[in-house]
């Protein structure tokens, strides 16, 4: 997917600008991704200026290669998002469990002794 994008900078925070030319995205294009896509939140500073953290431009490389590359609608690429964040969050929750399950059953070895 980042074939030929630069790589993203060790940074905490990019400008509208940055992001920009680091997704080959317009800034009006960001701007109104924003309001389509509730996952891409920057944080506003002075004067409403947009900064955004290194989660929302690889986010923002993911809705572009959605849309442009792989053809979906707006709406289309936000329900792949949600449901690629449900499977995420649904593995996490499993393996949470089984960590826990394997802690229990390490204290229930150790009281049955």
């Amino acid at each position: 997917m980042t074939g030929s994008k630069p790589a993203i900078p060790a940074k905490h925070y990019f400008t509208i600008g940055e992001v920009s030319q680091l997704c080959a995205v317009k800034p009006h294009v960001l701007r109104y991704w924003e309001q389509e896509f509730p996952q891409l939140k920057p944080v506003k500073r002075r004067g409403n200026r947009r900064y955004y953290q290194r989660h929302d431009v690889i986010l923002i490389r993911r809705i572009r290669a959605l849309l442009y590359e792989e053809g979906f609608t707006i709406s289309g690429a936000r329900q792949k998002l949600e449901s690629d964040e449900e499977r995420e969050d649904a593995a996490q929750s499993q393996q949470v469990i089984r960590q826990l399950r394997a802690e229990l059953e390490d204290i229930l070895a150790t009281l049955q002794r």
